[in-house]
């Protein structure tokens, strides 16, 4: 095992813990996960919810949110990693990357879309770049948008499988198809792709593996056999005491059966992964009564319920009202853990 290094900083542990949103990954578990050597993510979907203002301005309480968090987590971690993850699909995304990049964010790792302008956002701050790629063809392309319009290459890249949990980057077909074996090879091919450019720049691109991994078997497994320089673990870390989760949507995965996980289709036409429940079987049919500008393609007159709600009571434990993502292993926790012991489980010689 051998630390992760992304540009000038360095984690004790290869592992950068997983963004989660809407409020499951925020300055309580970030910090947690920073403080014990790894690289602790804010997600900063709709993080402004509990902000008293959310339904009025929500993009102006997000923002506001998004620094407060930032400054807990780096007080539970003064010298940890700290960053956040961004979606690009987010209402005005640039915003955000600037706002995280502001507050001091070590690193800003964002996925659903391509995050072919990320750089620009972030431009005349120190904070490392990098983007979730779910394909070979997808970290090419990135990776020469990047070369070719802003003269550099990702600080790091996260390759995230078809077992991940939310939002995936796959049909959902490919979903519920694609095997580990098969996808094993397209991460093999990212890593060379990614390889190139890290020539180029003269610089360490470390690739990271997400999306299923949940024991030390896993790790593993991505460190010594596929070649990966980290792991990124989301679902496991969701059942912690440090995890910012209410209790009831904790309980909902300790109860969870494996055949209660399931692909589901969000408002916004991706598919995700979440945990079968009352409000997934009646569709969620629930028309919204406003729109909280969260996402940049939604059109709330056509979407039969609105995910930012759906999540936003799964971060309040009103679970029969709730949209609940989870990895594939989500029925693999039994008991409620700590961030230390998850971490010294995960690495055992660390």
């Amino acid at each position: 095992m051998q630390p992760l290094q992304i540009g000038d900083r360095m984690a004790r542990l290869p592992l950068i813990q997983g963004g989660m949103g809407v409020g499951i990954s925020l300055s309580g578990l970030s910090g947690a996960v920073a403080k014990e050597g790894g690289v602790g993510l804010i997600s900063t979907a709709q993080i402004g919810w509990r902000e008293p203002d959310f339904d009025q301005n929500p993009i102006a309480a997000n923002l506001r949110a998004l620094a407060k968090e930032f400054r807990k987590a780096r007080r539970m971690a003064p010298e940890g990693i700290l960053g956040f993850n961004i979606m690009v699909a987010t209402k005005r995304y640039g915003e955000y990357v600037k706002a995280a990049a502001a507050a001091g964010a070590d690193l800003i790792v964002s996925g659903a879309g391509l995050p072919v302008d990320l750089p620009k956002f972030a431009a005349g701050f120190s904070t490392k770049l990098a983007p979730i790629v779910s394909s070979s063809k997808a970290a090419a392309l990135i990776c020469k948008l990047w070369d070719r319009r802003y003269q550099t290459a990702p600080d790091l890249v996260v390759v995230e499988g078809p077992e991940a949990g939310g939002h995936l980057g796959f049909s959902e077909e490919e979903a519920k198809s694609l095997t580990k074996r098969a996808f094993e090879e397209e991460i093999k091919r990212i890593i060379e792709t990614v390889r190139g450019y890290a020539g180029k720049y003269r610089k360490k691109i470390p690739v990271v593996v997400a999306g299923g991994i949940y024991g030390r078997e896993d790790v593993r497994h991505a460190l010594v056999d596929l070649g990966a320089d980290g792991v990124q673990v989301g679902t496991r870390f969701v059942t912690t005491e440090e995890c910012d989760a209410p209790d009831a949507y904790k309980k909902a995965y300790l109860q969870a059966k494996e055949e209660d996980i399931v692909i589901t289709k969000s408002p916004v036409g991706m598919p995700g992964r979440a945990i079968l429940n009352s409000f997934l079987k009646r569709s969620g049919k629930k028309k919204p009564a406003l729109c909280h500008q969260c996402l940049e393609h939604c059109r709330p007159a056509e979407i039969p319920y609105c995910i930012t709600d759906a999540l936003v009571n799964a971060a309040k434990g009103r679970m029969d009202d709730a949209l609940i993502f989870c990895g594939a292993n989500a029925w693999r926790s039994k008991r409620m853990e700590t961030v230390p012991e998850v971490m010294a489980d995960l690495f055992p010689e660390g």
